[in-house]
């Protein structure tokens, strides 16, 4: 069995200073993609949740450049 695929969003273009998540074994994992190692394991009920919070633009303040 072959291990799942990292993704990253496409707004990170040819840039290797993102995070990619992947699908494992029913959790989600997360990563630097120029670290290379698992940072955070969640579950889909949480990553869910995060996900609905930056839709909705809770964490926009974070990235603000001013």
């Amino acid at each position: 069995m072959s291990s799942p695929e990292w993704q990253k969003s496409s707004y990170s273009g040819s840039s290797n200073a993102c995070v990619e998540v992947r699908d494992a074994d029913g959790a989600i994992d997360l990563r630097e993609s120029d670290e290379g190692e698992v940072i955070v394991r969640t579950t889909r009920l949480e990553f869910a949740a995060f996900l609905r919070g930056a839709k909705a633009g809770e964490f926009d303040h974070l990235t603000a450049t001013t």
